[in-house]
């Protein structure tokens, strides 16, 4: 019985004539984008429309008859359409006269059309690795040029730099030994630089009282393996006089003492408690002196001087110490003032069902064990707090809290005097939040931890004051700004006309290169909220008004908007619309983590380094061992560079079937 594909064909039919409306109705969408991306562009729009139908059943169809599953028609939408349809026409006998080899051409340049703006973007790729490395540089990357020397022989080809920390000065440092470790494997290393965005965190939680531990460690027997230490230095003290302060390490004939030493590192077990003290008291000590105290719980505590060095004293003991500032130690007779002693650290503690204030105002934060009502917290961004609604959810610490809005109202609260000396009256805002998620007996909340907001929409802009002045710099100097916070078109507008007012400003200023070099900066737009996934088509097409770009797929961000069991298919729902753009793609977050910080990489972290490796960029974070995952990701990235493109699984030869490879 012979199959009817008549039915397959009409589907086709409509798919097409759906497709030619898709761009006649983007006109004006498209009419700014590049002319370097317009055909990709295009592309995207009819693939995103065709991702808005459910189109399984005719997968199925055309899987059976064995013409094509359309599972990779990311790069060709239209064309491997008119393909199968022009194949099943010829099934039934019709005449055809479909020029197939033009879509082919068109499909082969669509690939050719990616890889080109990858170059541009990253760089050429190295041969036999098609996925480049980008590796977040540490702050000690500035003055260890062997460190990042090391980074690019293990196969780094972008160097990425956060703006959120260091500053200019440490930046310029790190781009000079990037620079230099390029010239010395002979290969150009891309630079790029992460765009901070405005960042929404909580406020401070009031500290704790100025207590120290000096901690033992014991077996399971409660014998002592390793002592608890203080690390004595002298008190800084403030000599004042006409010139203004002059501060110098104390010491008791007045003469200026030797530069405290920082603590010491390595020693076994708990770190020391680093105290100041006395510097005449100080300078009586040796190693075998004995320091008693009574501790902050009155337990009278012995300690023993073990070394000795300019500006600083180790003294161990066998038993832990509470020292609070303040506390007398005493040695030979004389007494000093242990000082210096850091407040403890408190947080908020929450269960689900607990409530909790958001407020515009700033407050420091106090935990209801320590006498306080219903938490009240700062947002660091005012504008969000007013922004929030009734319902809308708020996540705390990368979503280890979750909480919704019960209530926002606007309140009066007294805020400076008047001139008169009355106090004058500021509204503020506040949202009342239940917390409707948290791990099984509390969930820690310190203070500065980050807020997110999925379903908010926040007005303020992408880039703030400092990232503008931070996208000159990249300008000058950089490759590649990364631009965090991207949510609508809107927001990429803002972006491309930022960088090109910078580019007219160097123009105006008679330097051209400058200018020009700022226009061809490489861009790419951070997907990290819902917003942005949401607004991802139009987005991306925003985007392509410029020649140089590409998108990240921030899946740390992304996984606590959308929530973790969202995360198994977005990023590979991002990476095929970005595919079908012919735009370059960076994945990052989490990759080989565990490898990074420990040394060992887990099972699972491998195959998702694999799956990663389908980007054309992939993003490593920091870590004692980063390195070495440097060369585990290489390694991975020539090995599969052989059996995939993108998500197209290429039937090489694997030789561990070989009959004769046994």
């Amino acid at each position: 019985m012979q199959h009817d594909v008549r039915p397959l064909i009409e589907q086709l039919d409509d798919l097409l004539g759906q497709l030619d409306r898709v761009n006649a109705d983007a006109a004006d969408m498209l009419s700014g984008v590049h002319p370097d991306h317009r055909a990709g562009a295009e592309n995207l729009l009819q693939y995103a429309h065709l991702r808005t139908i459910d189109i399984r059943e005719l997968q199925n169809g055309l899987h059976d008859l064995g013409v094509t599953s359309l599972t990779t028609a990311e790069s060709s939408v239209y064309g491997r359409l008119v393909i199968a349809r022009t194949v099943l026409r010829a099934l039934v006998g019709d005449e055809v006269d479909t020029d197939v080899s033009k879509y082919i051409e068109l499909d082969d340049a669509a690939d050719l059309a990616l890889d080109a703006n990858s170059d541009r973007l990253f760089g050429l790729e190295r041969e036999g690795v098609p996925a480049r490395i980008m590796v977040t540089l540490p702050s000690e990357a500035a003055d260890d040029a062997e460190l990042v020397l090391g980074f690019a022989r293990a196969g780094m080809d972008v160097a990425r730099i956060n703006c959120a920390h260091d500053g200019p000065a440490a930046w310029r440092k790190m781009i000079a030994n990037v620079k230099a470790a390029a010239e010395q494997v002979g290969r150009d290393i891309k630079l790029s630089m992460d765009l901070a965005g405005p960042k929404i965190r909580t406020g401070a939680v009031a500290d704790g009282p100025r207590v120290g531990r000096a901690r033992t460690t014991r077996d399971d027997a409660g014998t002592v393996l390793t002592t608890a230490k203080l690390w004595l230095t002298p008190r800084v003290v403030d000599l004042g006089g006409p010139g203004g302060p002059d501060r110098r390490d104390e010491s008791r004939d007045g003469a200026v003492a030797a530069v405290p030493a920082p603590v010491p590192q390595g020693l076994p077990g708990r770190p020391p408690l680093p105290l100041t003290v006395d510097a005449g008291w100080l300078e009586n000590l040796q190693v075998g002196s004995e320091i008693t105290l009574h501790d902050n719980r009155s337990a009278k505590r012995r300690f023993t001087v073990t070394h000795v060095e300019d500006g600083g004293v180790l003294a161990e003991g066998d038993r832990n110490a509470y020292i609070a500032d303040g506390t007398l130690l005493r040695h030979d007779y004389e007494k000093t003032r242990a000082t210096g002693v850091p407040p403890v650290a408190r947080r908020l503690r929450f269960e689900v069902g607990d409530e909790m204030i958001i407020t515009t105002e700033t407050v420091e934060s106090v935990p209801v064990e320590c006498g306080g009502d219903v938490p009240r917290l700062s947002c660091t961004l005012p504008e969000a707090v007013a922004a929030l609604e009734v319902g809308q959810p708020v996540l705390f610490d990368d979503g280890s809290i979750a909480a919704e809005v019960v209530s926002v109202e606007e309140v009066a609260g007294t805020e400076g005097a008047g001139d008169g000396g009355d106090a004058g009256v500021a509204k503020h805002h506040e949202a009342r939040l239940k917390v409707v998620r948290a791990k099984p007996g509390g969930q820690n909340l310190a203070g500065h931890k980050g807020i997110n907001l999925p379903t908010t929409d926040l007005p303020v802009p992408a880039l703030t004051e400092e990232d503008a002045e931070h996208l000159r710099f990249i300008a000058e100097h950089g490759d590649v700004a990364a631009v965090s916070f991207i949510r609508t078109p809107d927001d990429v507008a803002h972006v491309l006309g930022e960088l090109e007012k910078i580019a007219a400003e160097h123009e105006a200023a008679g330097d051209d290169e400058l200018a020009e070099r700022t226009r061809n900066l490489g861009i790419v737009l951070k997907i990290e909220t819902i917003p942005a996934f949401r607004n991802l088509p139009e987005i991306v097409v925003a985007g392509m008004r410029h020649a140089n770009m590409g998108i990240m797929i921030a899946r740390g961000d992304l996984a606590v908007e959308l929530g973790f069991p969202r995360m198994g298919e977005v990023p590979g729902q991002i990476l095929a619309l970005a595919q079908a753009a012919r735009v370059p793609t960076v994945l990052g977050t989490q990759v080989l983590e565990s490898l990074a910080k420990s040394g060992l990489p887990s099972r699972a972290e491998i195959t998702d380094a694999a799956f990663a490796l389908r980007a054309e960029c992939v993003m490593l974070n920091k870590g004692p061992h980063i390195t070495d995952a440097i060369g585990v990701l290489d390694h991975l990235a020539k090995k599969l560079g052989r059996s995939q493109r993108k998500n197209r699984i290429m039937l090489r030869r694997i030789r561990s079937w070989d009959g004769e490879a046994r």
